[in-house]
């Protein structure tokens, strides 16, 4: 993986909203499947279209 990839990525981490971040600490395996699956989508969509390729302000 390069730079660029590895920075997109770590952009969609830390744009990820709360409730998906709350949800990966969930002990109910159904909640963190949701959000380990949106989590997922969402980095999919900024490698497939470049979405968080710019910081947000």
């Amino acid at each position: 993986m390069d730079e660029n990839t590895t920075d997109m990525i770590l952009r969609v981490i830390e744009r990820a909203p709360q409730w998906v971040r709350h949800e990966l600490e969930a002990k109910d395996p159904s909640a963190r499947k949701r959000a380990e699956e949106t989590l997922a989508a969402m980095i999919a969509d900024a490698l497939a279209n470049g979405a968080g390729a710019q910081p947000l302000d």
